[in-house]
């Protein structure tokens, strides 16, 4: 993923099971974050992701306090952002 441009894909994965697949972190109005605890494919890169957050909120601003590399898809009109911690 390292110089590559990230990835926006339509998923066709099945939401509810890999939201049941992931551990819940955190929460609020404008975002809901999990950590994938279970090395999950990215549904983008096929490569284990860190975490997912889940934008509840359109547009919705994220702060990110470290360098990482991102994928992220739509379904159903919410983004989901799989991070990748940066190599």
């Amino acid at each position: 993923m390292k110089g590559e441009a990230p990835a926006c894909v339509c998923m066709e994965i099945d939401t509810d099971e890999l939201l049941a697949s992931l551990t819940p972190r955190g929460e609020n109005p404008a975002i809901k974050t999990y950590q994938n605890t279970v090395s999950v494919a990215c549904p983008a890169c096929e490569k284990p992701f860190d975490d997912l957050v889940v934008c509840k909120q359109n547009p919705t601003s994220l702060n990110l306090s470290k360098q990482l590399d991102l994928c992220v898809g739509v379904e159903d009109g919410q983004a989901f952002i799989f991070t990748h911690k940066a190599d």
